[in-house]
């Protein structure tokens, strides 16, 4: 049975997935597979790949910086205090603003997101932003492909 539980703002499980700070508040493992609350500090000008979650819905609110979402030909600017919904098995990516990291609460419903960042990710001793790794296609598709998730084509250039 899992406890109620309180984490600080530089509490959870941390890692560095695709260049990015991603720490975890509460997984799948707590929510009974319902639920995963993650922190994301995404560096000024990432991109994720295109790609669409199978079973995840996914969702966005964005606590400091600015960036672009682009769903299913839909392309829209989101700030401070805005909520993004990507519904599940829809095209999606992102671009943060290229002169300031994007903070942003990333929920998916159900839970399990976390597994995947784990699987792609490095543990973070640091959090601070690190320079950007090359990220292997292989190992990334491989792990998007035991995680519902596919991808679909590079991240967007601007």
């Amino acid at each position: 049975m899992v406890k109620p539980y309180l984490l600080t703002a530089d509490e959870g499980e941390a890692v560095w997935f695709l260049g990015n700070l991603v720490t975890v508040k509460v997984g799948a493992a707590q929510t009974r597979g319902r639920l995963t609350v993650a922190e994301f500090v995404n560096p000024p000008g990432f991109a994720p790949p295109l790609h669409r979650h199978l079973e995840e819905d996914e969702a966005f609110y964005i606590l400091d910086g600015a960036a672009e979402f682009r769903c299913d030909g839909s392309s829209f600017a989101a700030g401070p205090g805005d909520f993004v919904l990507l519904p599940a098995g829809l095209p999606h990516t992102f671009l943060v603003d290229p002169d300031a990291p994007l903070r942003c609460l990333q929920i998916t419903t159900p839970g399990g997101f976390e597994l995947f960042a784990a699987a792609v990710g490095t543990p973070a001793t640091e959090r601070r932003l690190p320079d950007p790794a090359p990220i292997d296609p292989a190992a990334l598709g491989h792990a998007a492909a035991t995680h519902a998730l596919e991808i679909l084509g590079p991240p967007p250039q601007r």
